[in-house]
């Protein structure tokens, strides 16, 4: 009886020195960039980016509500994490849950206080993201950054969708 041998792996696929670099690069900007907005936003208004982030979201729907999964869908979060987040700030009186009008579920729905809340803190925030951002580049590299993050997004999402766990 003859032993059967496991195919072996091929040779990973390195990246190249330019490909290093600019990796390097992007994984500094997207460890730092969350940490800075978050000290802004802490220091200025109390809120941490993501709760910003559903603040924000919320405010710019119509009647200021948005189902519970959908909100997670677009902060890219968990429900858990989601659900955590609106429970904090339901006791801080910025959003309140409600039965959703079809279906089962829950919406999170922005109240007054929240609308004040994050119409204070978006000059600021807006000013703080000009400033780490913008005011350094050009707008050839403006349409650059968007064109190089939605490829980049396009290509995650086929990666997480296949998955073959190399996203």
């Amino acid at each position: 009886m003859s032993e059967r041998r496991e195919a072996t792996p091929s040779e990973p696929r390195w990246l190249d020195s330019r490909q290093q670099e600019a990796w390097l690069s992007l994984v500094s900007l997207v460890t730092r960039l969350p940490a800075a907005l978050d000290t802004q936003l802490q220091r200025d208004s109390q809120l941490t980016h993501f709760e910003y982030f559903v603040l924000a979201a919320l405010s710019e729907t119509p009647e200021r509500r948005l189902r519970l999964s959908t909100l997670a869908q677009r902060a890219n979060a968990s429900l858990s994490r989601l659900s955590h987040v609106v429970t904090k700030m339901e006791r801080s009186g910025l959003v309140r849950r409600e039965k959703a009008a079809a279906g089962r579920g829950s919406d999170a729905v922005l109240t007054d206080s929240g609308m004040d809340t994050i119409v204070a803190a978006a000059p600021a925030h807006v000013e703080s993201v000009r400033t780490m951002i913008f005011d350094g580049l050009d707008p050839k590299q403006v349409g650059q950054l968007s064109h190089l993050a939605g490829a980049m997004l396009d290509q995650l999402d086929k990666a997480i969708a296949g998955g073959t766990g190399k996203a």
